[in-house]
């Protein structure tokens, strides 16, 4: 299978080196995503650039591929399913939950120069991060790519109900399935409440599986895939 590869914010397709050749070997097509603004050095870079380069890349795919959003792209995981729910195989969330229409994409941190720069690793400390050792967390920080302002506080606009009937894997690292769905529960992710099949799958990792745990994430991907 087609396995899109979509890196939160500050990553570019280079996140995903050790998770690519894993999946390979599994048997899968890893096709990781360099998004506009985020490593193409744009920095007027737009949310619907980079939806549409996503968008462009499920319908390059021969067959209907798995899209994988990691964290804040998770929403623009949500969004490429929403533009085209007949077209994808299935979604697969990692550390994080689509916003819904109206919500801005990602304004979480200072926007300074029009970009949103990598805060460093204080607001991640815990879980999300306790997993990775002090090299990984020095070369993630210096390979971190500014997010486009227009990126970060670009408005989430949904509009094809269909998107509630694109299967979901719910991919937990740094909480548990038991929490994610609490939350959902609770209305924090009502994007998810209202989608028809929703698997949560549990990882023994932080935040970025990716750079610390890519052979188990691979296997984890890889189950979805058969579910999709």
């Amino acid at each position: 299978m087609d396995i899109l590869l979509i890196g939160g914010l500050w990553l570019d397709g280079t996140a995903w080196h050790a998770v690519t050749p894993a999946l390979e070997a599994l048997g899968h097509r890893a096709r990781p995503l360099t998004l506009p603004g985020q490593g193409d050095g744009r920095t007027s870079a737009t949310l619907d650039e980079q939806l549409a380069a996503v968008v462009a890349a499920v319908d390059a795919s021969a067959e209907k591929p798995l899209l994988v959003a990691h964290s804040a792209a998770c929403t623009l995981g949500w969004l490429a399913a929403d533009a085209r729910p007949d077209a994808v195989a299935g979604l697969v969330l990692i550390g994080g939950f689509p916003h819904a229409d109206g919500q801005a994409y990602a304004d979480f941190f200072e926007i300074r120069d029009g970009v949103m720069p990598f805060p460093g690793w204080g607001p991640f400390a815990g879980p999300d991060s306790a997993d990775l050792d002090e090299e990984l967390r020095s070369r993630i920080a210096a390979d971190a790519i500014p997010v486009p302002e227009q990126v970060a506080r670009g408005t989430v606009r949904l509009t094809d109900p269909r998107r509630y009937g694109v299967p979901v894997t719910v991919v937990c690292p740094e909480f548990t399935p038991e929490q994610a769905r609490a939350w959902i529960a609770a209305g924090d992710a009502p994007e998810l409440a209202r989608a028809e099949h929703v698997d949560f799958v549990d990882l023994d990792s932080g935040h970025w599986p990716m750079f610390s745990a890519p052979a188990e994430l691979a296997r984890v991907l890889t189950a979805a895939a058969s579910r999709a």
